[in-house]
């Protein structure tokens, strides 16, 4: 490389931080480049592990493939054009009861969202690390959710179930406790990431600990607590049928008693309800939170 003997020492300078930097950044790029490695054999054995373990084979799930095309065959009757009315009549039967059970299920997992946003969501400002000013609170509060959500919700029916018996009651329990486990969990770590400066500003003009909830952190999280709040909801509505298999009432029982009465029918029109209304429900949330945030204003 030609210099220019008359370059002044800024140059030189420059030119050093430059070769430092260079230098630096190749040590860098063998360090990612060691990581990415290690990360990709890591996951690799991972896979293999997994299929080891599950027995995972391509040629038994060809195999399956018409055994569960016939059993989806067998979930719709022959439903004819020029009798269409009485052969959709024919399958949905039992529309009224199906329908009924629905509006349980509905209501179960309705219920049991509030209850577990509200319980969770309190437990969430002493979840947060940087709300909770007291380190065993922060602890107890974290393995609460931890124990809430970490049992499956088809559990704490069977637990309930036995403790209040059959019926809605149980399910509205058992995931009631699995949504402020998972809420709490969820709004927690949406505390931890706002601003500071609302609530340096509340301390410093006399603010207690909730004035610094209620005017500097819930402002910053709501739309956030929404938008889960809705997800939850959907996902409460499926687990609402789940734990309709260990009684706890909804459309769910009724689902569980089409299964082991080998009526395929039944199963494929009660299983296109619920289907169709969690695209409804999904549907319409995402209207209710558009409008919330303002986003149904913007121009596209």
């Amino acid at each position: 490389m030609v210099t220019n003997p008359n370059a002044g020492p800024d140059v030189s300078v420059a030119r050093g931080v430059v070769a430092r930097f260079e230098k630096q950044y190749a040590v860098y790029r063998r360090k990612k480049q060691v990581t990415m490695a290690l990360f990709g054999g890591v996951f690799a054995l991972c896979v293999i592990a997994a299929l080891i373990t599950t027995k995972f084979s391509l040629w038994t799930l060809v195999e399956g493939i018409p055994r569960a095309s016939e059993f989806l065959a067998r979930m719709l009757p022959p439903i004819r054009l020029g009798t269409f009315g009485q052969d959709f009549s024919a399958w949905y039967w039992g529309a009224g009861e199906w329908f009924n059970s629905l509006l349980n299920t509905l209501l179960m997992a309705y219920l049991a969202t509030i209850l577990g946003t509200l319980i969770g969501g309190a437990i969430s400002f002493f979840a947060a690390r940087n709300l909770a000013h007291n380190y065993l609170v922060y602890w107890i509060a974290r393995r609460v959710l931890e124990i809430a959500r970490t049992v499956p919700d088809i559990v704490w029916a069977l637990l309930f179930v036995f403790a209040f018996g059959i019926g809605p009651v149980a399910g509205v329990l058992a995931i009631t406790t699995h949504t402020l486990g998972a809420q709490g969990k969820l709004f927690a770590e949406v505390n931890e990431n706002i601003s500071p400066l609302p609530l340096d500003g509340i301390r410093a003009s006399g603010g207690n600990w909730f004035h610094e909830m209620r005017f500097g952190v819930l402002p910053q999280v709501l739309p956030n607590y929404l938008s889960y709040t809705f997800w939850r909801f959907e996902l409460n509505v499926r687990s609402a049928t789940i734990v309709g298999f260990v009684g706890a009432g909804g459309i769910g029982h009724d689902l569980f008693t089409a299964v082991q009465l080998l009526y395929f029918a039944d199963v494929g029109a009660i299983l296109l309800i619920i289907v169709a209304t969690i695209m409804a429900i999904d549907m319409l949330s995402e209207k209710i939170r558009h409008s919330a945030i303002g986003k149904a204003s913007f121009s596209h």
